[in-house]
């Protein structure tokens, strides 16, 4: 199996960061900001709902992001969870209506991990510096919201764990994306935080004296899990640094819209 990889695209008029390869038969993808109908502090592709939109921008902005993924026809279906940077996660089994639904509700109670076994049903998490990570295995995916919270909770490597039991696949079957999020040059974190987390993932996720690379504390995870090393892959560009492409709550000090995580296994 090929290493994964990220390509910079444009899909009906959507940028997205994505594995053309559709492994496992995966349709994913990290969105940028450009392409939508929002305004203001959210231009234009805002998906979050909760942070101040126009509920009918967001609508048609999430359309316009599952057009770009090819399941146009699973909004319906579309698991959008209420993360509270925790670690839990709600899984969905079956694409029947009612199933959906309970899903739905579920995840709207609050979870940071949605693993999906169900074909033609689409899971978007919405972030701003925040590290987005998409999983993938014969038989399903998962997206995980992974903060400083959910990053020192290893819900990557506990979504990778459920992922497994879930499709009958070893962890090290597991294919994982971290996508575009605040990095080590914009993260300076306190003194507390900074020896935390070196205590947890060893030194090397600080950076000089107390700047968080949380992408390597979430690939120490995933590799402390059993995903090999050479089976993630992970967007190098800081959300803080790069606003023209992607929202920032910290560069933009809390004012902005929120990118998504996006995936949904095809069916007929």
């Amino acid at each position: 199996m090929s290493e994964p990889t990220l390509t910079r695209y444009q899909s009906h008029g959507v940028t997205l960061l994505g594995d053309s390869t559709v492994p496992q038969g995966v349709a994913l993808a990290f969105t940028e900001r450009t392409g939508g109908v929002s305004t203001g502090n959210y231009a234009s592709l805002n998906l979050g709902s909760a942070c101040g939109d126009d509920p009918s921008c967001v609508a048609e902005n999430r359309r316009r992001a599952l057009c770009a993924l090819g399941a146009e026809r699973c909004m319906d279906a579309l698991v959008n969870p209420h993360q509270v940077h925790g670690d839990r996660i709600v899984t969905v089994r079956s694409s029947d209506a009612d199933a959906v639904h309970a899903a739905q509700a579920d995840a709207a109670s609050g979870a940071d991990a949605i693993v999906c076994t169900a074909t033609n049903v689409p899971v978007l998490l919405c972030f701003a510096d925040c590290v987005p990570v998409i999983l993938v295995a014969p038989g399903g995916f998962a997206v995980a919201h992974s903060g400083w919270r959910g990053t020192i909770a290893r819900i990557s490597a506990k979504a990778a764990h459920a992922l497994a039991e879930e499709t009958g696949s070893p962890v090290s079957q597991v294919r994982a994306y971290a996508g575009p999020h605040i990095g080590r040059e914009d993260y300076e974190v306190s003194p507390e935080l900074a020896a935390r987390f070196s205590a947890e993932f060893g030194p090397e996720v600080i950076w000089g004296e107390r700047n968080l690379d949380l992408g390597a504390a979430v690939t120490a995870a995933l590799v402390g899990a059993g995903v090999p090393r050479g089976s993630i892959a992970c967007c190098d560009v800081s959300t803080a640094s790069a606003t023209e492409r992607f929202f920032s709550y910290r560069a933009e000090h809390g004012s902005c819209g929120r990118h998504g995580a996006l995936a949904v296994m095809r069916g007929e």
